[in-house]
């Protein structure tokens, strides 16, 4: 596919030199009171968000491709801060935390006041959209709207579009999908929806690894989705320990995957610290995970740009422009 130059220029800026994504998430905004004050989370206030995640970008941002922040609490106030080095790329959430509408037909909402222009204003490299999606859900074609939606905005401003698609179980009795359901709804959501003009997909891993163990069908499953792919895809890491999301990224990036987007397998110790002691495991613990899934991106992950060729400029393009 050939992209726009500058959706090319920013996706370089969310990449490593070699082309490989190991970008920080760090756009939480519920769950990470709920890790900050697990008793009384409506407690946390604005100013110990805001201080958590300057300290995590300062801490894990130069050693990362990207980070992922929320406008809320993270973006401008890790620009404005300086927390945010110059030299690593900024991926902005559009969208509300949560979802309105029942729990088995959920709706994603662009988050008030905010979006894509705003966004490509702030200076941010790139817009990401969680969207909670199951292609059987009776509100799938609305939410396949929001998703083209946010594209056209994204193409209007020339910035590149990453979408994190979360599954659910349409049975409101039931937490989480089976192993092999969950497999066929992350495959089929990727066919689905990025065509749609999504430049990365933000993926779950499509199996549960608690219901299968065996490593060849995590490779098969991975294979399936980049696949099913129509464009580069990293891995999400919905805050399994460590150790797990290290050997998934690996058999992720050996099935196709160009890196991760990590965030609570990361850093979600760092919350339940204080102190010099949270700032210890950040500078110490966090920062070596994340160069050790740098280097195991590295060894077997696919390049973004594998699957764009960059525009032909010729005399005189900026008139077309």
């Amino acid at each position: 596919m050939e992209t726009s130059i500058g959706k090319l220029r920013r996706l370089q800026q969310c990449a490593s030199t070699d082309g490989f994504f190991t970008i920080l998430a760090l756009d939480h905004r519920g769950n990470l009171r709920r890790n900050l004050n697990p008793t009384y989370p409506e407690q946390v206030t604005y100013e110990a968000m805001v201080a958590f995640k300057q300290q995590v970008t300062a801490a894990l941002g130069p050693v990362s491709s990207a980070v992922l922040l929320d406008p809320e609490y993270g973006a401008a106030q890790a620009i404005a801060s300086g927390a945010l080095p110059g030299h690593t790329g900024l991926v902005v959430a559009v969208e509300k935390t949560g979802y309105s509408g029942d729990p088995n037909d959920r709706e994603s909402m662009i988050l008030p006041g905010w979006s894509v222009e705003k966004i490509a204003r702030m200076g941010a490299s790139a817009v990401k959209l969680l969207l909670y999606y199951h292609p059987q859900a009776e509100n799938a074609a609305g939410q396949e709207a929001l998703v083209s939606q946010v594209a056209a905005a994204c193409r209007d401003y020339d910035i590149p579009f990453f979408l994190e698609p979360l599954s659910f179980s349409l049975d409101p009795a039931v937490k989480a999908l089976a192993s092999p359901e969950k497999r066929r709804v992350v495959v089929e959501t990727a066919r689905r929806l990025t065509p749609l003009g999504v430049d990365v997909l933000k993926a779950e891993f499509p199996l549960s690894i608690t219901g299968e163990k065996d490593e060849s069908v995590w490779h098969a499953a991975c294979a399936e989705l980049s696949q099913a792919s129509a464009a580069p895809w990293v891995l999400l890491s919905a805050g399994v320990d460590f150790e797990d999301f290290q050997r998934q990224t690996a058999v992720a990036c050996a099935a196709g995957a160009s890196g991760v987007m990590a965030g609570r397998a990361v850093w979600k110790e760092a919350a339940e610290r204080q102190g010099a002691a949270r700032e210890e495991f950040l500078r110490g613990t966090a920062v070596e995970r994340m160069l050790r899934l740098q280097a195991t991106i590295e060894a077997a992950g696919r390049p973004w740009a594998d699957f764009y060729t960059p525009p032909i400029v010729e005399e005189g393009w900026y008139r077309r422009y």
